[in-house]
C-alpha cells in the first residue's frame, strides 16, 4: 500500500517504511545507537532525496531513542549526569551542523557530501571496532585470559575542569564529554544520525565508561539532540517530511523494545562485533554506489527561498 510523502514528493510502500523503522528501532535498543547511520542510507537507497532522508531520519530517532532509553532506565543503566554534559555540547553542535548543512545545500553539494561522509566515517569506524572486538573475543577464549580494560589512561584525561560521574565511576575533565557531544550534534544535523555509532565507542574507549551504562546514556542524549536538529532543520531548511517521520516512528518504537531485550543476551564484545559488521556493510554499499555511473547523471532540486 503506497503512501504519498509531501515534502519528498514521492510515493512509498507504507509497509516497507514500517519495516525500516522497526529494524532501526531494534538496533537502537540493542546497541544504544539512534540507528540513523543505517536509516538514512536505506531511505536514500529506496529513492528518498538525500536532504529529506537526513532531516526526517533525525526526527524518527526521537521516538526510537525514547523507547530504548526508557527500557534502559528501568534497568538503572543510564548515567544522567554524563548525559546532561553530553547534551550541552550536543545542542551547540546541532546549531553549527544545521548551518553547515544549509551552506552545502545552497552550493548544490549536499548529496555527494552526505554519501562521502557516510562511506568514509562508517568504513573507518567499522574497521576499528571489528578489529578491537575480534581481539577481545580471542582473548577471552584463551585459557586463563582475564578481562582487560577497554580504555587506557592518556593525556586527555589530564585536562582541567574535572567532574565526578558516580554512576560511571569516573573522575574526568568535562571537556571530553562536551567535545564528544558537540561532534555528535554536528553529525546529527549533517548526516541525520544520533551520533551513537561514534558516541558508543568513544564513551567506552575515550571516556572509559562501563559498557553496561553506555547504550542507555547514549540514547538519553540522542533524544534531545535529535529533537533540536529536527526543529532547526524544519525551520531553516524545510526538509522534514512529517508523514515519512511518523510512519518510521511507529516501527521504531516497537523495534526498540524488542532490541533492548535482545541486547541483554549478548556480551559486550559480541555486541561491538555485530555493530561493526553492520557499519561496514552500509559503508560498502555507499562506496559502491559512488563508483557506479547513475542512470540519470543530472538531478534538479528546487530550493525554498
Amino acid at each position: 500500500m503506497d503512501i504519498y510523502l509531501p515534502i519528498a514528493a514521492i510515493s512509498q510502500d507504507v509497509f516497507v517504511l514500517l519495516a525500516l523503522g522497526g529494524v532501526v528501532g531494534f538496533l537502537s535498543g540493542v546497541f544504544g545507537v539512534g540507528g540513523g547511520f543505517l536509516l538514512t542510507p536505506l531511505l536514500i537507497f529506496i529513492g528518498v532525496p538525500h536532504a529529506i532522508a537526513v532531516a526526517s531520519s533525525a526526527n524518527q530517532l526521537v521516538g526510537a531513542s525514547v523507547s530504548g532509553a526508557l527500557a534502559h532506565w528501568r534497568r538503572g543503566n543510564i548515567d544522567f549526569h554524563m548525559g546532561i554534559v553530553l547534551l550541552v555540547g550536543g545542542f551547540a553542535g546541532s546549531v553549527a551542523g544545521v548551518w553547515f548543512f544549509a551552506l552545502l545545500r545552497r552550493l548544490g553539494q549536499i548529496d555527494i557530501a552526505i554519501s562521502l561522509a557516510y562511506a568514509l566515517l562508517l568504513g573507518t569506524l567499522g574497521s576499528l571496532m571489528l578489529v578491537e572486538s575480534t581481539r577481545a573475543v580471542l582473548r577471552l577464549r584463551r585459557p586463563g585470559a582475564g578481562q582487560r580494560k577497554l580504555h587506557q589512561h592518556i593525556w586527555l584525561h589530564g585536562l582541567p575542569f574535572k567532574m565526578r560521574f558516580r554512576r560511571s565511576k569516573l573522575y574526568i575533565s568535562a571537556l571530553l564529554p562536551l567535545s564528544l557531544g558537540f561532534f555528535a550534534g554536528v553529525l546529527s544535523a549533517v548526516m541525520g544520525v544520533g551520533g551513537g555509532f561514534v558516541m558508543v565507542p568513544a564513551m567506552i574507549y575515550i571516556l572509559g565508561m562501563p559498557t553496561a551504562v553506555v547504550p542507555g546514556t547514549s540514547l538519553f542524549q540522542i533524544i534531545f539532540v535529535a529533537a533540536s536538529v529536527t526543529v532547526l532543520q524544519a525551520v531553516e531548511n524545510r526538509t522534514v517530511d512529517a508523514v515519512l517521520a511518523l510512519v518510521l516512528l511507529v516501527g521504531g518504537v516497537i523495534g526498540a523494545q524488542l532490541g533492548t531485550r535482545f541486547g541483554t543476551m549478548l556480551r559486550g564484545e559480541q555486541l561491538r562485533a555485530l555493530l561493526a559488521i553492520l557499519v561496514l556493510a552500509v559503508a560498502a554499499k555507499l562506496a559502491f554506489d559512488l563508483t557506479v555511473q547513475p542512470d540519470d547523471p543530472y538531478s534538479l532540486e528546487t530550493l525554498g527561498e
